[in-house]
């Protein structure tokens, strides 16, 4: 199968050469090597913004199974910079399927690359760590092509929040697939009675947005860079800090908004949020290694194993925590910081994907904490407008 594709040629910065056969879009690129080792949900992999920038190499044998359909975008478009596979699946079987993988790929851009020796290719990552690479069809230039791997951009230091995240603000409706509608800011106005909870959009994944609405909540969305004084000026019940790509250190007008809502509102932050909490509390992060992205993670918390799905190259630094704040919830295979809680300021997040679609679910749990928080923050606000209303009658 993998001969009907022309061959192709991925070098990474170590010099080392992995040859394959290019399909979608013949485009050559770059960007950081990662792989994921989620036995489902490629397409949800392709459509999370905290891959921008990344050549994502999946474990699974073969992948493209299923096709593609509109339903299981977390966005409204794939952001990998490359896709790297075993075997490219000649077949789609699936009675929701619009297109293949091919097709999808080939239709916004982007390179795969079928008949690599992944088992091989992925532990070489785990030895040597997460390292760029580039992507071009063959014949080429081996040596330039490591030069170019060398010379594309370094995920140390990268701000790629502000290159995924919303050009402005809006409404999320439940039902309506257009996330934003240009030229008009905050074009539907949501009902009044439910809680309002802002999310900083990151990088934000549909399923998150989903869940926080079947809970009954009105959810405004906010490009990354938004100022905590206009966030408080939306009168929130609660905000979410969202998950996306690159170094959260990097993000320095997030980690300032966020100490500045700090005991304001109630907090929870996923991924990428969860890292710029720990550095709005005073923490430290680090890169890791190789990082964690699948759907097998893990995870201990309230002496309770749970399985979950991950994709953080990015961790929080245990040590350089204060007191005050405790970890809640721990990575089983390395350790590292899976979850924080600031129980004086109404903060908490976690480091994995509790709304992970599709799966697993273990953590969705964290949801009905977080609405419960912000119903209560709205009850108490409603109650102090009330009682403020009432002394102004009587003066």
């Amino acid at each position: 199968m993998s001969r009907s594709y022309p061959p192709a040629l991925l070098a990474l910065e170590d010099g080392t050469l992995w040859k394959g056969y290019a399909f979608g879009a013949l485009v050559e690129t770059t960007g950081e090597v990662v792989f994921n080792t989620a036995m489902t949900g490629y397409q949800e992999v392709l459509t999370d913004p905290s891959y921008h920038g990344q050549i994502v190499v999946m474990t699974a044998p073969q992948i493209g199974n299923v096709g593609v359909n509109p339903e299981d975008e977390e966005s409204s478009r794939p952001w990998v910079a490359g896709f790297v596979v075993r075997e490219l699946s000649p077949v789609v079987s699936n009675y929701r399927a619009v297109r293949s993988l091919n097709e999808y790929l080939a239709a916004h851009g982007i390179v795969g690359m079928t008949g690599v020796s992944t088992r091989a290719l992925v532990k070489h990552i785990r030895e040597k760590g997460a390292m760029r690479g580039a992507i071009a069809l063959m014949p080429c230039d081996a040596e330039a092509l490591i030069q170019r791997a060398r010379n594309s951009r370094d995920m140390r230091g990268a701000d790629l929040a502000r290159e995924v995240t919303c050009p402005e603000s809006y409404h999320w409706v439940q039902g309506v697939d257009a996330q934003w509608y240009p030229g008009s800011a905050l074009p539907i106005p949501p009902s009044a009675e439910a809680p309002h909870v802002v999310a900083y959009d990151f990088g934000i994944k549909r399923n998150i947005l989903r869940l926080l609405a079947s809970r009954g909540c009105r959810v405004t969305v906010v490009p990354a860079t938004t100022p905590a004084a206009e966030v408080l000026a939306m009168q929130p019940d609660g905000v979410f800090l969202s998950n996306g790509p690159g170094d959260p250190a990097a993000c320095t007008y997030a980690i300032e908004a966020t100490q500045q809502l700090l005991g304001k509102v109630p907090i929870f932050g996923i991924c990428l949020g969860h890292q710029i909490l720990g550095l709005a509390l005073g923490g430290r992060t680090y890169k890791m290694k190789f990082g964690h992205r699948g759907s097998n993670q893990p995870v201990k918390a309230r002496g309770r194993v749970e399985v979950s799905s991950h994709n953080h190259g990015f961790a929080v630094e245990a040590q350089s925590l204060p007191p005050e704040v405790e970890i809640t919830h721990i990575n089983l295979n390395d350790g590292c910081v899976e979850g924080l809680r600031a129980a004086r300021l109404q903060a908490f997040s976690v480091q994995y994907h509790p709304e992970a679609s599709p799966g697993p679910h273990d953590a969705i749990y964290l949801f009905d904490e977080f609405v419960q928080a912000v119903r209560a923050h709205r009850q108490a606000r409603e109650a102090s407008a009330d009682r403020a209303a009432q002394q102004g009658e009587h003066s």
